[in-house]
């Protein structure tokens, strides 16, 4: 049984997505967003501008974009005035002249207001107020809290932002720095993501963080002379080993400095083994952020991940979300699944590389853990289908847990040389582009060199738990 992600639905104000219908439209696909940001953090207000280059699908006489609460000041298409109409969450563009299929296009969007998480079924996501500063936490449906988008994750797309804010405040985007200039009291941060890009997956973070460089070769990207830098050092505490490959930042707190080194002071180690099992780091760099806030889960953006204050605390405590957090560059950042109901393979893959860190790290190793979790998700109602666990059920536990158990019996059915060969096959061929399970499913086959039909039946499409093989 394979499952495919739904062509749009051509010319519609939906995505044709089987779990999220109403976010992403029809018609066209976004090759580039130009996103100019002024933001002050005191009164949260956004004054900003959206440039969306797009490649028209089909014919159209209408443009529809998902988008939040903002007073909209004008729209442009291809540089002349367009009407629109915002209506509930979806901004409707209708152009002087209709676009012809196969035309390049551009939508200009000039907006300002008070940005404000999408309210969902998972709670608030989007562009959130901190205590003193802003976090973007897009993921499933929050990109349209702060900028005009097609919001599904198979548009993916490159990105340049610009960021205006007072110069007290750190800025982080999803993207490689290469701008910082201060003009009296304000600084200007200018971002590019160059690798395609889902919207779920873009994120700002500004507050009054120190920068600290990971990597020790001095990396500091243009424009940061002057910026309060430190360098972690590699002593007992600090860290341990690095991925010298991978620039590696992150922004901290000021008083979570000393607690942050021996929290993640290990995260040049993670990025080796991943690197070694899952093939080169995908993007040109890797940023942490620390809110001076709690958060109830970290969140994973393009290059970037995000930790509340609450998951440092000098005992690497959460130390198994550091590593899930990386994970995810490959699985879901790199790889992104071509509609929600595959998201096991995000999730699934994240948590199979705890169980591989915890191993390499000296701690348990994974099959002791497969075992573990095994026990728990059978004492679990077996009422969810890993590979289509409805969009209720898009995060819950089991699709992380027996999505691991599901890889955990791959590894045991095909062994380990074939394997791990699949997991940088995988990565590899579908660098930066889209996924879904009957892919996995057909890759994995190849290197079994069998049919595994059967397998994927009762691991992935059976509720009910296979016994687990022993690794």
């Amino acid at each position: 049984m394979i499952s495919k992600a739904p062509a749009p639905a051509p010319g519609a104000d939906t995505s044709g997505d089987p779990y999220l219908p109403a976010h992403g439209n029809g018609g066209y696909r976004v090759r580039h967003y130009e996103l100019t940001l002024d933001y002050k953090v005191a009164p949260n207000r956004l004054s900003a501008s959206a440039v969306l280059t797009a490649v028209a699908t089909l014919a159209l006489s209408r443009v529809s974009l998902d988008f939040g609460e903002f007073r909209i000041n004008r729209v442009l298409v291809d540089g002349k005035p367009a009407k629109y109409l915002k209506r509930g969450a979806k901004l409707h563009v209708r152009p002087a002249k209709s676009i012809v299929a196969g035309a390049t296009f551009t939508v200009e969007v000039h907006y300002v207001g008070n940005p404000r998480p999408v309210r969902s079924r998972w709670g608030d996501v989007g562009w959130d107020e901190l205590t003193d500063g802003a976090l973007v936490a897009s993921q499933p449906v929050g990109a349209p809290s702060w900028y005009p988008c097609n919001d599904h994750p198979s548009d993916k797309a490159t990105y340049r932002v610009s960021v205006t804010t007072a110069s007290p405040y750190f800025v982080a985007v999803t993207g490689d720095l290469v701008e910082r200039a201060t003009a009296s009291s304000t600084t200007r941060w200018v971002f590019e993501r160059p690798e395609p890009t889902a919207t779920y997956l873009m994120s700002v973070q500004v507050g009054r963080y120190d920068e600290l460089e990971l990597t020790g070769r001095g990396w500091m990207a243009p424009g940061l002379a002057g910026a309060r830098r430190l360098i972690l050092g590699f002593g007992r505490g600090h860290v341990e080993s690095v991925a010298e490959s991978v620039p590696q930042r992150a922004a901290v707190p000021p008083r979570l400095r000393r607690a942050f080194e021996r929290d993640f002071g290990r995260q040049g180690r993670m990025i080796e083994m991943l690197q070694r099992l899952f093939g080169p780091y995908p993007f040109g760099e890797y940023v942490i952020v620390v809110t001076d806030d709690d958060l109830d889960d970290p969140i994973e953006a393009q290059g970037m991940a995000i930790f509340g204050a609450n998951h440092v605390d000098g005992r690497r405590t959460y130390e198994r979300l550091v590593v899930h957090e990386l994970a995810h560059q490959w699985f879901g950042n790199s790889l992104t699944v071509a509609n929600w109901s595959h998201i096991w393979l995000n999730e699934g893959f994240a948590t199979y590389a705890e169980w591989l860190w915890s191993e390499e790290s000296g701690g348990q190793p994974a099959s002791a853990l497969a075992r573990s979790w095994h026990a728990r998700v059978k004492a679990k109602p077996a009422d969810v289908r890993i590979a289509d666990p409805g969009v209720a059920r898009m995060f819950d536990e089991r699709v992380y847990k027996r999505g691991a158990l599901t890889l955990h019996a791959l590894r045991a059915e095909i062994g380990d040389p074939a394997f791990f060969a699949l997991l940088k096959s995988w990565t590899g061929d579908h660098r930066h582009g889209l996924v879904n399970t009957g892919e996995f499913v057909l890759a994995a086959e190849a290197y079994a060199g069998r049919s595994l039909e059967e397998f994927f039946e009762r691991w992935l499409w059976t509720p009910a738990l296979p016994p687990l093989p022993d690794v």
